[in-house]
């Protein structure tokens, strides 16, 4: 009978396999830099905490008002949508980063109060407002702006009363996704751009490679100049599901809802299920597209002009108009299916592939089309899935109206016979984003006089990380065949809950120590294995005894003492050891319970070691 040596599958090399977990800090009012950032000693400034932080870290931050003085910057990238550094609101609170008391750097630039430069960062539930009006000729400054960022999600946000834009996204590589934000009251009073004229809720600008950003369920609203805005962008962008309204005032203020455009290298937008109500110029307006947008059942009523598909070409900068107002031919026309316009009233319309439109359907609207034509409720705090309010039931459709069933199948969802026309399909629910990365959407807050919201930020599904929490007991052991451990109770942000020895996943989480560990528990012939010593519980040592394979039949397989008592682990059961193992290490006849008890005790015991207070691992 041939011997062989046998690696056996042992606690100490499940956990040399384990991801490190990530941190979870906390930042409060009431907290200091010097404290170590848990929930019981919070840091007292979010700088601090970005600091602090690495990849796949979460942030919690306490409700309360935080005043900002100078810039801050976000800059701890994630690397990936499954492992994003987080930003949240604490479940249930609003905090507030007031710029009432900022001061920028330099007044003919740009300095933004907060400055995201890392990718693949996640923030949610934050308010940022009140930004101190700059003198007259200060060049305006963003209330969130990103550089050089990519791949972030922004979720929740209300950004109001600003000295310039709410919410920039400049350069990177694209990929964000902008969810159920508000950004609303922006002016930037006499700025050196004009009075008004760079007050934006949304602008997205200068991304030229990468993948596509998308904003979903967003509002703008009293926004000195437009809505949103996408000039100098050269990667088609997906809007969709989001409102404008109330756009544009001082001096030299536009007053478009969505302004789409322009791009010197004719990409194409898409610009889906939106509605633009009371804007002071168009409620659509192509900007000067040298390639044509791609327009679907959006709903445009009473702003100046209902639809502006103005084109033009561009010099070889990209940015400089050869030729305005052109009609656009070929694959280069702008598409139009299924809009209202309340009235029709259009310009520019030249170069436009339009059909199955109101105009061109020659329906003429009145106001009982629609269930309202209010706005009432419009600007009131979110829904639990982070749609707009209920209450809010502006130009949807009406039983018997007109609208309903006339469209063209342009590919999104439908209720009836065929598609409805503008963007609230009858019997369907309303606008609202999609839960983003991270779990489900809490309320968003109430708006209290001028605009600010006082309550809200988001309770995300799975809550907060928990310690001292239960081992499951009564489920198999990764490594051995079975399913993966949990220890210490649910994971930080999410995290993993263990009920009855399952494994139970809550949405947005990350799996626990010991949750991912090597599935089956193959063994490796012929190789020596890991020994000794400290996994201790109750000051006794464990040791894994080198065990020899002698052929036969699958047997009992690895020994150690825990606690003072051996056990033995069995290896019958093993994906990937073909013939088992014949050889047995004498000691006590392993049971299943038994193996994941001690192995969850391993676990605990060694993330105790290893692990700093807030679950990074220590330098000691």
């Amino acid at each position: 009978m041939r011997k062989s040596l046998f690696l056996v599958v042992g606690t100490w090399s499940l956990l040399a396999a384990a991801p490190a977990l990530a941190a979870t800090y906390y930042v409060a009012t009431t907290g200091t830099d010097t404290a170590v950032g848990s929930q019981a000693a919070p840091f007292g400034t979010l700088a601090k905490a970005n600091s602090t932080a690495a990849a796949g870290d979460t942030i919690y931050v306490r409700g309360g008002t935080y005043y900002i003085t100078s810039q801050v910057v976000l800059s701890k990238s994630g690397t990936s949508d499954a492992n994003r550094t987080k930003i949240w609101a604490y479940p249930g609170e609003t905090p507030v980063l007031d710029a009432s008391r900022y001061v920028t750097s330099d007044a003919a630039v740009d300095v933004p109060v907060v400055l995201v430069t890392g990718s693949w960062m996640h923030l949610k539930g934050l308010e940022i407002g009140n930004a101190k009006v700059g003198a007259s000729g200060d060049h305006s400054y963003s209330l969130l702006r990103t550089k050089s960022a990519s791949n972030n999600t922004f979720e929740l946000l209300n950004l109001h009363h600003g000295f310039g834009p709410g919410l920039f996204i400049d350069t990177g590589t694209g990929g964000n996704l902008i969810l159920n934000c508000d950004s609303h009251d922006n002016y930037d009073a006499a700025g050196s751009q004009g009075d008004g004229q760079n007050g934006d809720g949304f602008g997205v600008h200068y991304q030229t490679t990468g993948p596509s950003t998308i904003i979903r369920g967003c509002r703008a609203w009293m926004d000195s100049d437009d809505g949103y805005d996408f000039i100098y962008q050269e990667v088609p962008i997906t809007i969709e599901k989001s409102y404008a309204f109330h756009n544009g005032y001082g001096s030299s203020g536009n007053g478009n809802g969505f302004k789409i455009g322009s791009s010197g290298t004719g990409i194409r937008h898409i610009v889906q299920n939106n509605v633009a109500w009371s804007n002071k110029a168009a409620g659509f307006y192509a900007n000067h597209s040298s390639g044509g947008n791609t327009w679907y059942n959006n709903t445009s009523y009473s702003n100046g002009t209902q639809y502006n598909m103005l084109a033009a070409t561009f010099e070889a900068d990209g940015r400089t108009i050869a030729t305005d107002a052109v009609t656009l031919t070929g694959t280069k026309v702008h598409i139009m299916r299924n809009n209202v316009g309340f009235p029709n009233k259009n310009t520019n319309m030249t170069g436009v592939d339009s059909a199955s439109n109101t105009w061109d359907l020659n329906i003429t609207q009145a106001a009982n089309d629609f269930i309202s034509t209010s706005e009432t409720g419009c600007t009131g705090p979110r829904e639990a899935d982070g749609s707009v309010p209920a209450v809010c039931t502006n130009l949807h459709l009406q039983a018997g109206s007109p609208l309903i069933d006339k469209g063209a199948n342009v590919g999104l969802t439908y209720a009836g016979t065929a598609p409805d026309l503008g963007a609230f399909e009858f019997g369907m629910a309303g606008t609202g984003g999609t839960i983003g990365t991270g779990g489900a959407t809490s309320v968003g807050g109430t708006f209290a006089a001028g605009g600010t919201q006082v309550v809200g930020g988001s309770s995300t599904t799975g809550g907060v990380s928990s310690s001292g929490g239960t081992r499951a007991s009564g489920g198999s052991v990764a490594g051995l065949g079975g399913s993966a451990l949990t220890t210490g109770g649910a994971g930080a942000a999410g995290g993993v809950t263990a009920v009855g020895g399952s494994v139970v996943t809550t949405t947005g989480g990350r799996p626990n120590a010991g949750g991912s560990a090597a599935t089956g528990g193959a063994a490796n012939a012929g190789t020596s294995v890991v020994a000794t010593g400290g996994l201790a519980t109750g000051g006794a040592s464990s040791t894994i005894v080198t065990a020899l394979s002698s052929g036969g039949a699958g047997g009992d397989t690895g020994s150690g003492a825990l606690g003072g008592a051996s056990f033995v682990s069995n290896s019958s059961s093993s994906s990937g050891n073909a013939g088992g193992c014949g050889c047995r290490v004498p000691g006590r006849r392993s049971t299943p319970a038994r193996d994941m008890a001690l192995l969850g005790l391993a676990l605990m015991s060694l993330l105790g070691m290893r692990r700093g207070p807030h679950g990074r691992a220590s330098h000691v």
